[in-house]
């Protein structure tokens, strides 16, 4: 099914959006707390985003943050065990790069996220 169009200012509305969302992402890697501001607002606007073009991009980001939280709150205990901690943490960091850049890219191509 393809996504519902919006009108164009509700379109621009929600791409802005959007770009923000991935903007506080990625400035997550510097102040982690631009992460948590943007899960609560992927939240909030999540209904306004159904149908359409970005609910795929906001369930994209809402599973980059939980994933990323939950992989790296695993690779914890192994910090302490085994240092091997610090290489899953890594894998977790270039994973977690990956996945705002390919949503902010396929976003700038105005594409959908993969269902």
């Amino acid at each position: 099914m393809s996504p519902v169009l919006l009108p164009d200012s509700q379109d621009a509305a929600a791409r802005t959006l959007t770009t923000i969302i991935y903007g506080l992402y990625a400035l997550a890697l510097l102040f982690g707390v631009t992460a948590i501001v943007a899960i609560v607002m992927n939240y909030v606007k999540k209904d306004d985003m159904t149908g359409t073009l970005y609910e795929s991009h906001f369930r994209w980001q809402i599973r980059t943050f939980w994933f990323a939280l939950l992989w790296s709150l695993l690779s914890c205990p192994f910090i302490l065990l085994l240092g091997l901690g610090f290489a899953f943490l890594f894998v977790v960091f270039v994973w977690y790069v990956y996945r705002i850049v390919k949503g902010w890219l396929r976003l700038t191509e105005n594409k959908p996220m993969y269902e």
